[in-house]
């Protein structure tokens, strides 16, 4: 019979000692995965319940669901040996490293917690950042996902965002409205701004206070140029129905009224040598 050489006999050995502490340590890191699940879970459900916050409950869960996570995978490598002091003390020395090729990561899920906690723009509102238009779907430790008026799902680094200007169509319900028209040289100026300001009056959703006003601005190549300002009720009308019936409830009263809107004109004038 054919003996193993005391070397592999000694691995065998190794191995078959360490295989129930293996066993035992990826039967903790797989339960420590599904605890983390049941429990984000569970938290959900009691901040959803009491009502709070949707941001305060995002942030809360994915907190408990990662510290869970971390435990669960500390407790594992114990199992097998792994010593976190040293591996710890290791990460010392590769601080540097490690932290300059994730500075974008962290600067992200820093990011994410500070407007979680900040809380700029809620779930479901309108914002501008980055140079996009649209709704917030969802905002996560990493990054914010919009849904643009066109369809696109935009997906915006923490980072990004914190750092930008944003603007919030939402958080206010009120919003100013400006429209730039021209109207013929010959036009009555008084004319002009009462037909606009009656139109203004016929489209729902615009306010009295602060009043509609007609600005008198430029004079064109063309035209008079003047600027229309009113503010709108968001709850009531959208902003583009809003632009659009000005639109075509002003063009309609001009027509009729007999307020010229020109199309620019040159002049070429076309000289003959004799």
């Amino acid at each position: 019979m054919t003996t193993l050489p005391t070397n592999l006999q000694d691995l065998l050995a190794n191995f078959l000692t360490f295989l129930p502490r293996l066993v035992v340590s990826l039967m903790i890191f797989v339960a420590g995965l599904y605890l983390a699940g049941v429990i984000s879970k569970l938290l959900r459900r009691m901040m959803e319940k009491r009502e709070a916050d949707l941001e305060i409950t995002l942030l809360l869960t994915q907190l408990t669901r990662w510290t869970v996570i971390t435990l669960g995978v500390m407790i594992a490598l114990e199992q097998i040996g792994f010593d976190l002091t040293a591996f710890l003390a290791g990460l010392g020395i590769l601080g540097f490293t490690v932290g300059f090729a994730l500075q974008d990561v962290s600067k992200n899920f820093i990011a994410g917690l500070l407007l979680l906690l900040e809380q700029p723009f809620d779930l479901g509102d309108v914002i501008e950042v980055g140079g996009f238009i649209g709704t917030v779907a969802q905002v996560d430790v990493r990054a914010t996902e919009l849904y643009t008026f066109d369809g696109q799902n935009v997906i915006i680094p923490n980072g990004e965002i914190f750092t930008s200007a944003i603007k919030n169509y939402s958080r206010y319900p009120k919003r100013r409205v400006e429209l730039s028209v021209g109207v013929d040289y010959d036009s009555d100026l008084e004319k002009v701004r009462q037909t606009t300001l009656q139109v203004i009056e016929g489209i729902p959703g615009v306010l009295d206070d602060p009043a509609p006003k007609v600005v008198f601005k430029n004079f064109g190549e063309s035209s008079i140029d003047f600027t229309l300002y009113y503010w709108i009720d968001l709850e009531q009308t959208g902003y583009l129905d809003a632009l659009d019936a000005t639109v075509v409830n002003l063009k309609s009263a001009f027509e009729s009224t007999g307020i010229n809107i020109p199309y620019p004109v040159q002049t070429v004038h076309v000289l003959q040598s004799s």
